[in-house]
């Protein structure tokens, strides 16, 4: 096998970040205090939302959202096509994920699928920005409307994305986003729950810290899902060069998209009618019989090339074992999907003769392989 030339995701931290984090190294203040704060209020302005409220993780952040919104023995409605935490904290809040199928062209929850999974107990929808593309929200948000239902957007992908013109952060009822080192920024690990709703955010804030409303004072039972003074300085660093990242992901995916969008053998995800994606990845899916081979063979002969990729995601959540307990039709589209998806290098640390090379290597390969009708 080739050395591997063009890796997936590689993430660079600038001079600034580094000064930032020994800044905080020489101060001794580690734990959450004025520069977490100083990057929850900076994200707010950034987001236009009332609140911004740091966590330990995408994850971390989307329990408590979860735990803000529902209550046990909730249903929430989810996509099944999704990485785990969205599901699997609804469980850890006492609810039960209820899982949907996806647009087959935007990869994103099916409003079609909400009425048809609906049951007395469903009280919320998870809406899933997949890679960056936004859902359909004004269905997706009429639908609540109509049958009262609560909606926590998992925007973990999809940082700096819009829809109709306004950062996706802004839509009810809360909206949660993640730092890990391969999302549109980072702090390493770390999370964001951004809402307009003021008791919303308040709750979230007591949750989070155990509780805490005085020394040694635990209003209610809670978690220790707090960001660090380390983490808190790379974001606000991380958030300032936000702009220029997205820009250079989208510049990166226009390369792509030259190449493939009128392809035979490759499907690319549709953006959403009113979203501008953010690009977080750029997944394209195998068009079905179109090629001779695997998708795993396919994305090895890639490797072998020197493209490296993955797969996300390569079975949908109502597949995994960890939900085998609970009552699940067939998906038929998140299935179909899964069987052919994969992702290409994509990060603003990566250069257009880069993702040039990474097209023509893919377009050479989709060609070597096409069943010809």
């Amino acid at each position: 096998m080739s050395k591997l030339t063009v890796p997936l995701s590689p993430i660079v931290l600038g001079e600034e970040e580094i000064a930032a984090a020994q800044e905080v190294l020489r101060s001794g203040q580690l734990r959450e205090g004025k520069i977490t704060r100083q990057f929850e209020e900076e994200f707010a302005r950034w987001a236009g939302v009332r609140h911004a409220i740091t966590a330990s993780s995408g994850t971390a952040a989307l329990h408590l959202a979860y735990l803000a919104l529902i209550r046990p023995g909730d249903e929430v409605l989810v996509s099944a096509f999704t990485f785990i935490a969205t599901a699997s904290m609804v469980v850890m809040a006492g609810g039960k994920p209820v899982f949907c199928d996806i647009d087959p062209k935007t990869w994103t929850l099916a409003p079609s699928e909400i009425p048809k999974r609906m049951t007395p107990k469903t009280k919320a929808i998870a809406g899933v920005h997949l890679f960056g593309n936004s859902c359909d929200i004004q269905a997706i948000s009429e639908m609540a409307g109509q049958y009262n239902l609560k909606i926590i957007w998992d925007g973990a992908q999809a940082l700096a994305a819009t829809y109709q013109s306004k950062n996706l952060a802004q839509y009810p009822d809360a909206v949660c986003f993640s730092f890990y080192p391969t999302k549109n920024i980072t702090t390493g690990e770390g999370g964001m729950v951004a809402t307009q709703e003021d008791a919303v955010a308040a709750k979230i804030r007591l949750l989070k810290n155990h509780g805490y409303t005085g020394r040694y004072e635990h209003a209610v039972l809670g978690f220790n899902y707090r960001m660090t003074e380390l983490e808190a300085a790379i974001g606000v660093i991380q958030l300032g060069k936000s702009k220029n990242f997205i820009e250079k992901r989208k510049r990166l995916a226009a390369i792509y998209k030259q190449y493939v969008e009128d392809s035979d053998v490759f499907q690319v995800q549709h953006l959403t009618s009113g979203a501008e994606h953010s690009y977080n990845y750029f997944s394209v899916a195998l068009r079905p019989d179109a090629i001779s081979i695997t998708r795993e063979e396919f994305c090895a002969a890639l490797e072998e090339e020197g493209v490296q990729n993955a797969v996300h995601y390569p079975r949908g959540l109502h597949m995994q074992r960890a939900f085998s307990a609970l009552e699940t039709e067939s998906l038929p589209v998140t299935e179909s999907l899964c069987r052919r998806i994969f992702s290409l290098p994509m990060s603003p640390f990566l250069n257009e003769e880069d993702i040039d090379f990474c097209a023509r290597t893919l377009v050479r390969l989709g060609k070597k392989f096409f069943i010809h009708s």
